[in-house]
């Protein structure tokens, strides 16, 4: 096949990627993109292994059988809560992936194999790909321990962790160089990769599990990056458009994540928000005397007498895996002549979308999926708010100037202006960012104490009997 020929069939499948990104943007557009993204690849790959510089393809088709069932194992096995893991560790292979294949493509240049010349932009290209891939591999990897609960998910502060993490940048910059300045052997490249996945770990481990939707977005961004550094090693120009648009969509969403917190990005890597829990005696001047707990069935008169109900769902909703009782309740209360929606908060959860995504597997139309622009100017003509699951993205202390709370300024749903609230959680234990919610003792709440699941289960029950 001539290179004529490879380049064009390359451009059909970067227009293909592009139109997958576009329609991914709407729910209803979501499967054909998917499908248009999956032709990209598919026919990218395909014209990759006719090119005449393929020598073997034995290896490569044990690597496609091998990847192929254990990538189809994992998202067969996954349950929708774990979606925020598996992109996690999807990240950090894809980071690997090119991390790996760069240095497989150096050491092939280094016997005189299918590159012609290890040049500038051979060099650099593979030190950018070398740091940023290792980076995303072992920064995934902790990201999928904190969420998979395997590691601590509160932020880990090493002593001096700032100090370290500046020396280990000194020192892959200074192999990114000694690389570039001397490409004839391949050891610095591979200490380069070492040292940047140490380096992973250390800006990782700091980070609290409040803080992933930042992080798993950031990580995308980094293995796109690796990408397109090593579509540069291999002068690949699909592998160059596909990285750099994977990049560039991973900064993007991670802007607007900072941006739905109110924080920079710095202060999401760097400041360790978490790590401080409130004390007992802050808890309790708070909630001392304040706190009216509620059982199932007055929660369900209360809501069978409600006009309108917005539902706010959090990480616990996950991690009970209460959606589809969720689904229920709603159903039941339209039945009843109910208006039910449901409060989005864009960093709710552990990934990007991940309430979205929980709800769609519910069929909860997505039409009823409120962002926070469209709902808290609703929140003073709702009869009832139910949050499950939901803490920090509710809490009325983020309307404080003081900088001494980590989510002062942020963007919250204002479910505390509703006329009824009920919270739906197992206890008042704070949320990640470590302080109390003083949404649980405001006048007009009721907390619902026990799991998220369980708890629907009895509302439906309870409501089915009024």
């Amino acid at each position: 096949m001539s290179i004529e020929l490879i380049n064009l069939f390359y451009l059909v499948a970067a227009v293909l990627f592009i139109l997958g990104l576009k329609g991914l943007s709407h729910p209803r557009t979501a499967v054909r993109g998917n499908l248009l993204g999956s032709a990209g690849m598919l026919l990218a790959i395909v014209v990759t292994l006719l090119d005449k510089r393929i020598v073997s393809f034995e290896v490569i088709v044990a690597g496609i059988v091998v990847g192929a069932l254990i990538g189809a194992v994992m998202a067969y096995r996954a349950p929708m809560t774990a979606i925020p893991q598996v992109v996690a560790i999807f990240n950090g292979f894809g980071g690997g992936a090119s991390a790996l294949a760069v240095g497989a493509a150096l050491e092939e240049a280094l016997r005189g194999g299918f590159v012609e010349a290890i040049d500038f932009q051979f060099t650099l290209s593979a030190a950018g790909a070398a740091l940023i891939g290792a980076i995303s591999f072992t920064g995934s990897g902790i990201a999928f321990g904190k969420l998979q609960g395997l590691i601590k998910e509160r932020p880990i502060l090493l002593p001096g962790r700032h100090v370290i993490n500046a020396i280990l940048v000194l020192v892959c910059l200074g192999l990114s160089a000694w690389l570039v300045a001397d490409p004839t052997s391949s050891l610095s490249f591979w200490i380069l990769v070492g040292v940047a996945s140490l380096l992973g770990i250390m800006l990782v481990i700091p980070i609290g599990g409040a803080d992933m939707p930042v992080v798993i977005s950031l990580l995308n961004a980094y293995s796109g990056i690796a990408a397109a550094g090593h579509g540069w090693v291999l002068n690949n120009s699909v592998l160059i458009i596909a990285g750099s648009l994977v990049g560039a969509a991973g900064f993007i969403l991670t802007a607007l994540m900072c941006r739905a917190m109110n924080r920079s990005l710095p202060n999401v890597v760097f400041a360790g928000v978490g790590a401080v829990v409130a004390t007992a005696t802050e808890s309790e001047d708070i909630y001392a005397g304040r706190v009216k707990a509620a059982s199932a069935e007055e929660v369900a008169m209360l809501l069978d007498g409600a006009r309108r109900v917005v539902i706010a769902p959090g990480y616990g909703m996950a991690v009970a895996q209460a959606q589809y009782a969720i689904q229920d309740l709603a159903n039941l209360l339209e039945s009843k002549g109910v208006e039910v929606d449901f409060a989005i908060h864009p960093v709710a959860g552990r990934m990007p979308g991940h309430m979205n995504v929980l709800l769609a597997e519910a069929n909860i139309p997505y039409e009823k999926l409120k962002d926070i622009d469209q709902i808290n100017p609703t929140f003073r003509q709702t009869d009832v708010v139910l949050v499950v699951g939901a803490n920090d993205v509710v809490n009325p202390m983020a309307r404080d100037d003081d900088p001494s709370i980590p989510i002062a300024g942020m963007p919250i749903l204002n479910v505390d202006e509703a006329r009824s609230v009920v919270v739906v959680k197992r206890s008042l234990s704070p949320g990640f960012a470590g302080i109390p919610n003083p949404l649980f003792a405001a006048d007009n709440t009721l907390m619902l104490f026990g799991d998220a699941k369980k708890m629907a289960l009895d509302l439906v029950a309870a409501l089915k009997e009024t």
